[in-house]
């Protein structure tokens, strides 16, 4: 298992050949939104986008886009950072009203007012600066629009491994796992050195507020009845929910 380079940019996860390769493999990766088991949950709160303008942040491989085609969207634009994400969703699009663009969403800039509806898919928590994306976010929407996401769950995102550290005096003081301590995680995932950003689940809210938005609806994921007699893997999201999925409306 090799370890990625971490530095003051994003971290291009997807384009390691190493991560490409584990990533590839996951059921969501293969089967698109029919292998994401939040997609009925997330299906549930988006609007009519017939004749709609769409952003997609952290398009990867391009699933959200063609269904947002296919449901009646006029253009989408799906920026990702990944190169290789970008050239399978390129590929896999034969479709004029599908734009992919290059971009970290750290220092993407989108003109006010632009899209009537905006998506993203376990991309926001790699985002160090979310404050600032989410307010960007509310200037490139209409009055009205909506803007649906979807993020690891804070408690999944909070542990690293256990560590006491010592104040100026040399006392022992907190270890680093808590919940409340707000920042970056580096864990293991498909390869050494993954680096995420921990906030608690107020900070997420609070910060679309803060931007603009009503918050109209928050929802820990955690399967259906009928998805658990399908796939028994999911009883650990009972414990402990691996996703959050918001919908907030500018």
């Amino acid at each position: 298992m090799r370890k990625l380079e971490c530095s003051l940019v994003a971290q291009n996860l997807y384009d390691d050949p190493e991560f490409f390769a584990g990533y590839s493999q996951l059921r969501r990766s293969a089967q698109g939104l029919a292998g994401a088991p939040e997609w009925p949950a997330v299906r549930a709160l988006l609007p009519d986008l017939t004749g709609k303008q769409v952003v997609d942040l952290g398009c990867g491989f391009g699933w959200f886009c063609r269904w947002a085609r296919e449901n009646g969207a006029a253009k989408i634009v799906g920026y990702d950072l990944s190169e290789k994400m970008l050239e399978r969703a390129r590929h896999d699009t034969e479709d004029e009203g599908i734009e992919y663009v290059k971009a970290d969403l750290e220092l993407l800039e989108l003109s006010d007012q632009t899209f009537d509806f905006a998506y993203s898919s376990l991309a926001l928590h790699y985002v160090a600066g979310f404050a600032r994306l989410v307010k960007m976010v509310h200037q490139c929407l209409v009055p009205g629009a909506r803007f649906v996401f979807t993020i690891e769950h804070p408690m999944y995102t909070a542990p690293v491994r256990p560590k006491w550290v010592r104040d100026a005096d040399g006392r022992k003081s907190w270890p680093i796992n808590q919940y409340a301590i707000e920042g970056t995680r580096v864990t293991n995932w498909f390869t050494e050195g993954v680096v995420k950003q921990h906030r608690m689940l107020g900070t997420t809210l609070n910060s679309l507020i803060d931007a603009g938005f009503t918050v109209r609806h928050v929802q820990e994921w955690s399967p259906t009845t009928d998805q658990l007699v399908e796939d028994p893997s999911l009883a650990a999201e009972m414990a402990r929910p691996g996703f959050v999925i918001i919908a907030a409306e500018r």
